[in-house]
């Protein structure tokens, strides 16, 4: 959240540098030619221009020859990463806590925890577990948190899930058929769902659940931040192409193949929602299941939740595999603080956490405690860069391009990893993690150094040459520096960095403002609670914030199609002009 102070400088900055080093119009006297020369081919304006990048993925998403499609997604990173708006940190693992008397309880890339078939070595049935703060929907079609995710999986049931191994295996359905590709290259699919599905009161679960709730999460109305993945549907966004032919036959049609169709099968925006979700929505989707006691269909059905505090859940017996549901209680302790969380931990209060103060990490790994646990995740850490902020005014995009990329070179990865993140991470060099599939039968980047954008060593390896470029690139786009290296009182940079709490995330803050302040940039960190840190990042109120993406499936298309204009995950504002020359 923007301080009027921060507000107020920036102006000033903006006005300043308007003066002395050219605006928009490249009238002043910094030729823009030299911040242009500084950047590679791929760039395009993320403001005026993105309509290229919107058009490529969505061309990405009709290509049926593999080897070119994956060629093509390399370019689309090769734009993103060219305007700095995005800086990776590092590749995400997850940690968590987990009482050495639980078991059962399985985690995938993606970052879900599924908690249906935990059991306890001393008999108990309720499991007692820390996810997050207070949840900022539960409604599966406008949740786009992983702890969100975590509680939808947990208490909504698809298509397809993810078994113990990370494989996609049906859940509500029997399995799926797929036609040939007609003349326009479309394809439909008939999935058949199981017999006497119920929802969590009592009533039928049918196909026609489905077609109502694909079609909602897709609508404009809805305003789902996933909405855009219905976008390889013919009709979308509000003629979705989706039938019940009959209670147990779903047909859908795509524009083209999709080899990763389970994967969004399994995803919590193609869960269905119930009558409820349909018949209150009334302007505010989601408003149905603000309280305990709404209906839905997965393991566990949520009977208690006192806001901020805690969450009760209890066993669905209408659940379709509730035979097989090994707990009959989950009680979740609401709350961001890491330091009360570990406490209650160590207290035995709570049998899973999935945080840990960042200064108890390494004391953890030193005892080789077992409780402690580290599992792959498929994602990245990251920094974000409002394209539309202040900062850039009376800029080129070429000269704001060229300040972001200063900062993406000043900072150390390394110390971030080793200090913050303490259990393996490394060091990002793109913004596609490794390991990620590439969607033609191999792995889009395979090593660290495959595909990479930038030297993530540089800084330690040559410290003063890389602090010379980020002066370069900063220099190009008309600032000034004194005889001591840093930048002058004429052209100051003052920036505020947006954060939710967590130890981590300010201590990887802290050292980020270290590494900017070698060359006189100013930064201040601003800590606020979760949902509002998710609203303030959507509606693009942040100068520089921090972000993290876990992959929603294995392909790197879902993680370039979250920055087109239209996607309500695009906390870059690429492609939104608001309230001062970009071009």
């Amino acid at each position: 959240m923007k301080k009027y102070l921060a507000l107020f400088l920036a102006v000033v900055m903006a006005l300043s540098l308007c003066a002395c080093a050219g605006g928009p119009d490249n009238s002043g006297n910094v030729d823009n030619e030299a911040a242009a020369a500084l950047l590679s081919d791929a760039f395009i304006d993320p403001i005026n221009d993105w309509a290229q990048y919107d058009e490529l993925i969505d061309k990405i998403k009709l290509e049926t020859d593999t080897a070119k499609r994956t060629e093509m997604m390399h370019e689309a990173e090769d734009i993103l990463m060219s305007n700095g708006c995005v800086i990776p940190l590092y590749y995400y693992n997850d940690i968590y806590m987990m009482k050495e008397n639980v078991s059962g309880m399985y985690a995938n890339l993606f970052g879900y925890k599924f908690f249906h078939k935990v059991t306890m070595a001393d008999g108990n049935k309720t499991l007692r577990v820390n996810l997050a703060s207070e949840p900022d929907f539960l409604d599966p079609a406008l949740n786009s948190s992983v702890d969100g995710a975590c509680l939808a999986v947990n208490s909504f049931a698809g298509l397809y899930t993810y078994n113990a191994e990370g494989k996609t295996v049906p859940d509500l359905a029997t399995g799926y058929t797929v036609s040939d590709p007609a003349e326009d290259g479309s394809v439909t699919f008939t999935v058949t769902l199981k017999e006497g599905l119920k929802w969590s009161d009592g009533t039928a679960l049918t196909a026609a659940d489905f077609e109502k709730s694909w079609k909602r999460a897709a609508a404009t109305e809805t305003a789902s931040d996933y909405g855009y993945m219905f976008s390889s549907f013919v009709g979308y966004p509000n003629e979705l192409a989706v039938k019940a032919d009959n209670d147990t036959t779903l047909t859908f049609t795509l524009a083209a193949p999709c080899a990763y169709i389970e994967g969004l099968m399994a995803f919590p925006t193609f869960f269905p929602v119930p009558a409820a979700a349909f018949a209150t929505e009334a302007g505010a989707p989601g408003a149905w299941c603000t309280e305990a006691g709404f209906v839905s269909n997965g393991p566990f059905i949520c009977t208690g939740w006192n806001h901020d505090v805690s969450m009760t859940y209890e066993k669905n017996p209408n659940y379709h595999d509730a035979a097989n549901v090994t707990v009959d209680k989950i009680e979740f302790m609401l709350s961001a603080d890491d330091t009360a969380i570990y406490a209650a931990y160590n207290a035995g209060n709570v049998d899973i956490i999935d945080t840990v103060p960042n200064d108890e990490i390494a004391k953890l790994l030193a005892d080789n405690n077992k409780e402690f646990k580290i599992v792959d995740n498929l994602g990245t850490y990251y920094v974000a860069f409002n394209a539309n902020s202040e900062l850039f005014a009376g800029k080129t995009p070429e000269q704001a391009a060229c300040m972001r990329l200063a900062f993406n070179i000043l900072i150390d990865r390394n110390a971030i990893c080793e200090t913050v993140g303490q259990t393996g991470q490394v060091a990002a060099s793109s913004y596609i993690p490794l390991g990620m599939a590439d969607g033609n039968g191999g792995i889009f980047k395979p090593k660290a150094e495959d595909n990479s954008y930038y030297d993530v060593n540089a800084i330690n390896d040559d410290f003063e040459g890389t602090v010379a470029k980020a002066r370069e690139y900063l220099e190009a786009a008309g600032f000034k520096f004194g005889a001591d290296g840093k930048l002058s009182a004429e052209t100051p940079i003052v920036i505020e960095y947006l954060t939710n709490d967590g130890s981590g995330h300010v201590a990887a803050a802290q050292i980020m403002q270290q590494d900017f302040a070698e060359i006189g940039i100013q930064m201040t960190i601003q800590q606020v609670e979760w949902n509002t840190f998710l609203e303030e990042r959507k509606q693009g109120h942040f100068d520089i914030a921090r972000e993290g993406w876990l992959a929603d499936f294995d392909d790197p298309i879902n993680m370039l199609e979250m920055f087109q204009t239209a996607s309500g995950n695009n906390d870059c504002q690429f492609g939104r002009y608001e309230g001062w020359d970009a071009e």
